[in-house]
């Protein structure tokens, strides 16, 4: 696990212009890896920087405008920016967030500084608004421009199809994951590196969008309520930032790790990581908690078997407790990256495997022994009570746990009048209310309850067919719910 310079495989071009030379600094437009640390985009801006002997600017802003904006999405990336400003602060690289106070109102930034920069640098994400967003902002910038992935372990271009199944993918993983343990991105990428300090930022560029003040930032975790974004959602308790994002992680592997295989599906344990949400906004690095598990375990590469079977243990020569969780941050998050950056169509209806279709299609008139309409399901207003307590996690934590998650999109398809409209319901549900909502991990959790990853299953039921069935009342008699119950209301 030597840091080295960014892997080829994860930089990408997004413009045929060339890097100039004559620029005044290299751009790094912060959007989907929002950390300081363990970062591949701020390293190759890095290794711009340093040949070119220029500074860097690190560009980090917020738009009022993008799907779902609500004061528990902003919140949490803002909590992430005033960490930002904070550690930016005792460095060479100049940080620059900025807020949009209205729609539209950021429009041309990232142009304005582009005229003068040397090449812009920005995160490869492959779900949500980004990649679309990226796309148009390359014709618009007047030099080079990459865009790079630090998702995960695996680089997203590693292969050029998409897994239907875990077993696949994981095989896959097994076979190409030990080359990519040898180059991690680096733990201070800023602490050695021979920068200029630039000079200051273009008073002109600042004065026509300046620059979100740290105090307003803070503001008691108050300020978004200023923003025209849905006041609706409220933030949670949880903050983001890369500080507040590692103190988790470790926190996690410290004292709960030890029972997470055996303890993480009963909510009463509540043994899972519990850290989807600063993985989602890039505050933390699959990198950094691989690391830290690994150095915890005593655990090197040479310790890897050499046959890749796609089994789900065994391979890393692990405890089960460590080998259940690489199964979940490695296998099953990365197979998310791996569909979206290979379809276009990863969140239609359409992108069902054919046998998924097949059965949902014959199924799709069967009477239902109840219809629940969009409101009854937000507000968490159904017959069933722990589905109830499910979404009123979500609406008010912006979670689920993470067994309940299943059965809550499973219940969604059941009552609703197509699959169709479940699964309209689910991305609707969990992109407004989850902290870690809009994400590949999302997408492969909605759709693995129409039958995306998973097989045909028997005996064939109404409105399910061959999908795998859950119901709430084998939860109750396998899961530990007493206390979760209490908390979040029952029957």
């Amino acid at each position: 696990m030597n840091n080295g310079a960014v892997p080829a495989c994860r930089v990408r071009r997004c413009n045929d212009r060339p890097l100039n030379a004559n620029g005044e600094f290299v751009l790094y437009w912060m959007i989907a890896n929002r950390r300081p640390h363990w970062n591949f985009a701020l390293d190759r801006a890095i290794e711009h920087a340093v040949g070119l002997s220029k500074p860097i600017i690190v560009l980090e802003p917020l738009r009022v405008d993008y799907p779902w904006a609500s004061d528990r999405l902003h919140r949490f990336v803002m909590d992430g920016m005033l960490e930002h400003a904070r550690h930016f602060r005792g460095t060479k690289v100049r940080y620059y967030p900025y807020v949009e106070p209205s729609p539209g109102a950021g429009a041309g930034l990232l142009s304005a500084l582009a005229d003068r920069a040397c090449i812009v640098i920005t995160d490869e994400f492959p779900a949500f608004f980004l990649p679309k967003m990226v796309a148009s902002a390359s014709k618009h910038v007047n030099c080079g421009m990459e865009q790079v992935d630090s998702n995960g372990l695996l680089p997203i271009h590693k292969t050029d199809r998409a897994f239907g199944t875990a077993h696949a993918f994981r095989r896959f993983l097994q076979q190409e994951l030990p080359r990519c343990l040898a180059v991690f991105p680096r733990a201070m990428p800023l602490a050695h590196a021979d920068l200029p300090i630039h000079g200051g930022l273009p008073a002109d560029i600042v004065e026509r969008w300046p620059l979100a003040d740290p105090e307003w930032l803070d503001q008691s975790r108050h300020a978004e309520r200023t923003l025209p974004i849905d006041h609706g959602v409220s933030a949670v308790q949880d903050q983001g930032g890369f500080e507040q994002a590692e103190r988790h992680a470790l926190n996690f592997l410290s004292r709960r790790l030890h029972s997470y295989a055996e303890e993480r599906h009963h909510p009463d344990s509540d043994a899972s990581s519990k850290l989807s949400p600063w993985l989602h906004f890039g505050h933390i690095s699959t990198h950094f908690i691989f690391s830290e598990l690994a150095a915890d375990a005593g655990w090197d590469s040479a310790q890897l078997s050499n046959k890749p079977t796609g089994a789900r243990s065994g391979w890393w020569h692990m405890d089960e407790n460590r080998e259940a969780f690489l199964d979940q941050i490695v296998t099953w998050r990365e197979l998310g990256f791996n569909m979206c950056a290979q379809r276009d169509d990863f969140d239609s209806y359409q992108s069902l495997p054919a046998w998924a279709l097949r059965t949902l299609g014959e199924h799709a008139r069967d009477k239902r022994p109840y219809i629940a309409s969009y409101e009854q399901l937000e507000r968490g207003q159904t017959p069933d009570g722990l589905w109830n307590a499910a979404q009123t996690q979500l609406r008010k934590e912006g979670r689920i746990h993470n067994y309940l998650r299943m059965l809550w999109g499973k219940k969604i398809l059941e009552w609703s009048e197509s699959p169709e409209e479940a699964l309209k319901a689910m991305i609707e549900l969990n992109n407004k209310y989850a902290v870690d909502g809009r994400d590949p991990n999302s997408y492969s959790g909605i759709f693995w309850v129409l039958g995306r990853y998973d097989r045909p299953w028997g005996p064939e039921r109404p409105i399910f067919g061959k999908i795998r069935y859950m119901t709430s009342g084998s939860a109750r008699r396998k899961l530990q719910l007493e206390d979760y119950l209490s908390r979040y209301g029952s029957d």
